[in-house]
């Protein structure tokens, strides 16, 4: 994932919080619009080198600016999603392309919040660890998906055929985004970068966990505790299944790694052993 200049990160910090009083208002429903419209405004911006500069020319004044974005974007934008974006170019950028960095980073929180209020935010962020995962097993699929050659319409047919009916709404919505504006990434960058907003949308931290076999939901609890106790902040599990670690479990969060496997024990005494 990207890092944003100085300048830019505080200029998101207070879009969030922007955004967070905007969604906290709307229902389930308006929320999810609200993130379509920011999905807009990120796609005329990731098209655009020009637009991205005069948006955020200092020189240029914050009505100038609001005049174009009416001219642009007309009455196809809601009015908080036309608030925000009229916020956005009043702030300062450390470089233009980060404005757009910005609404992908919004416009991902805005679906979070519409899967918070329909009580599906913990199963978003369980089904997209859960499509990467189908990615690395189905490595032709993806090739697909990241190929400049396929249609940007047929990659999102193949992608329905593959996962419509069986995810959430607001999952859906952010892997059809992760499909058409990759904005020059493959998709497993895209999709990760997803997954890391919509987790720190609700300030969490994110546990990639492999076991041997599959958790019980008591484990699975007992987990979550331990690890939101030693962090201090809410922690979202991801478990991968990896008969390959023999027995017990390893887990990495942030650059971290906690890796109590078998294997990793007797990778470690062979190790010794040679040494």
């Amino acid at each position: 994932m990207k890092i944003l200049g100085g300048t830019s990160r505080a200029s998101v910090l207070t879009l969030r919080k922007a955004l967070a009083e905007s969604a906290s208002k709307l229902s389930a429903a308006d929320s999810a619009q609200f993130a379509n419209d920011l999905f807009t405004i990120l796609e005329v911006l990731s098209s655009s080198v020009g637009l991205r500069r005069a948006l955020t020319d200092n020189s240029r004044d914050t009505a100038a600016k609001s005049e174009l974005i009416s001219n642009l974007f007309g009455k196809n934008l809601g009015a908080a999603a036309t608030s925000l974006f009229t916020q956005a170019v009043s702030l300062r950028w450390s470089s233009p392309a980060e404005i757009a960095d910005a609404f992908e980073n919004l416009a991902v929180e805005a679906e979070s919040y519409a899967a918070d209020k329909n009580d599906e935010l913990e199963l978003v962020e369980s089904q997209l660890f859960d499509f990467a995962q189908i990615l690395v097993a189905n490595p032709e699929f993806r090739q697909v998906l990241n190929s400049s050659a396929e249609s940007d319409a047929g990659k999102q047919a193949l992608l329905e055929s593959v996962v419509k009916g069986k995810y959430a709404g607001s999952t859906l919505n952010l892997l059809t985004r992760v499909v058409a504006l990759r904005r020059g990434r493959n998709i497993d960058a895209t999709l990760a970068t997803y997954s890391h907003y919509v987790s720190t949308s609700r300030n969490r931290l994110v546990a990639h966990v492999k076991s041997a076999v599959a958790l019980t939901e008591s484990q699975k609890k007992s987990l979550i505790a331990a690890l939101t106790k030693q962090m201090g902040k809410q922690v979202h599990v991801n478990i991968e299944i990896d008969p390959k670690v023999l027995g017990g479990i390893s887990i990495r969060y942030a650059d971290d790694v906690i890796d109590g496997t078998i294997s990793n024990r007797l990778a470690e005494a062979s190790r010794s052993l040679v040494g």
